[in-house]
């Protein structure tokens, strides 16, 4: 079963990988590219009269080859090991619940899986464009893992919890590190126009989540194949 586990995460990690990299050249990096060039300041958002200075029209991915492929190392990388976690979970939800694995069924793990470590973190700490003024990083990372942890745990007494209480207790751990708050600054301020953080913010989530969406979908595929 462990050999199973191993080689359907590893496929469903390469493919998920793979496909979330590409969305993000076409997607994210040039958004990420535009934004360097405001921390640069060879782009600015005002000028001193108080004119705006700031043209729509993001810079290609140009050829910067070392940076690209490392993208898409990382996201391979990446997406593996979420999948590693995600197969496991599946297989103790099977062995201790009975459930049923396939390619749908992957689908939803995948969807919780981008919920947990992607969305409810980025309600209080949303994808940064380069140069974006931020708290310190120490008290950021606690609360970002602190949430990923409470999200998970609540999702999964939700779905597994026997009785509506525990169900209940889900639901508010998933609140909890929101109602607490994550780090920010006392003031808002920034170098890039907030459209263009705005619309990082969408297509990073929205990218992540077809990224969790794949792998979701083909670790419960290759797991079901396994079982045959």
């Amino acid at each position: 079963m462990s050999k199973n586990l191993l080689s359907s995460a590893v496929f469903a990690g390469l493919i998920a990988g793979s496909v979330a990299a590409l969305l993000q050249f076409l997607f994210v990096i040039p958004l990420l590219l535009e934004g360097e060039l405001y921390e640069t300041g060879a782009r600015l958002h005002f000028l001193s009269d108080g004119m705006t200075q700031s043209e729509k029209g993001t810079p290609g991915l140009g050829g910067e080859w070392d940076r690209h492929i490392m993208t898409v190392v990382f996201n391979v990388i990446s997406y593996t090991g979420y999948a590693l976690v995600l197969v496991a979970a599946m297989g103790f939800a099977k062995a201790q619940r009975g459930l049923e694995l396939s390619a749908n069924s992957g689908l939803i793990w995948g969807l919780c899986g981008f919920i947990a470590v992607q969305l409810a973190p980025a309600v209080g700490l949303p994808p940064e464009l380069p140069g974006t003024p931020a708290a310190e990083l120490a008290p950021r990372q606690v609360w970002w893992l602190s949430t990923i942890i409470a999200t998970a745990v609540g999702l999964s007494l939700i779905a597994f919890a026997r009785t509506g209480l525990w169900q209940i207790a889900g639901g508010i751990l998933i609140l909890l590190p929101h109602l607490i708050g994550a780090p920010h600054l006392d003031t808002y301020f920034g170098v890039a126009p907030p459209e263009l953080s705005a619309e990082f913010v969408t297509q990073s989530l929205g990218m992540a989540a077809i990224g969790w969406s794949v792998m979701g979908y083909f670790a419960g595929y290759f797991l079901s194949r396994s079982e045959d």
